[in-house]
C-alpha cells in the first residue's frame, strides 16, 4: 500500500486521476488508461449475464449482481399517502441490480 497524504478538496476528473497515478509511479498516463481501461474489461466480464456475478478489488470493495425476482400486480392496495384510498401497483420483470459493497481497507479510510 502506498503512503498516507494529505486529503485532496477538490473532485479529480478523469484526466486529473490519470495525472496523479501516473506522476505517483513510473507509468505514462496512456499506460495508466490502458490499465484502468482493462480493470473496466475485468470487471464487466464478471458482472454481466453468464459471468460470475461477483467481481473484487482486494481490499478496497466487492462488486456483485443481486438478482430481484418478478412482482405480481396487485389491485386494492391501500395507498401509504392518502389514507382511505385504494391503488393498483403494476407487475415488474425480474431485474437484475449492481450492489457495490465496501471492504475494510475503504472503511477505515473515512
Amino acid at each position: 500500500m502506498a503512503k498516507s497524504k494529505s486529503a485532496i478538496k477538490d473532485k479529480f476528473t478523469k484526466n486529473q486521476i490519470l495525472g496523479e497515478i501516473s506522476d505517483n509511479t513510473d507509468l505514462s498516463k496512456k499506460q495508466v488508461r490502458a490499465v484502468l481501461d482493462e480493470l473496466y474489461g475485468l470487471i464487466e466480464r464478471h458482472v454481466k449475464k453468464g459471468g460470475a456475478g461477483e467481481f473484487t478489488l482486494p481490499g478496497l470493495l466487492k462488486i456483485k449482481t443481486v438478482k430481484k425476482p418478478a412482482s405480481k400486480a396487485r389491485q386494492g392496495v391501500p395507498n401509504p399517502f392518502r389514507p382511505g384510498e385504494l391503488m393498483d401497483i403494476a407487475a415488474k420483470p425480474a431485474s437484475t441490480k449492481i450492489k457495490v459493497l465496501p471492504l475494510k481497507g475503504l472503511k477505515e479510510f473515512a
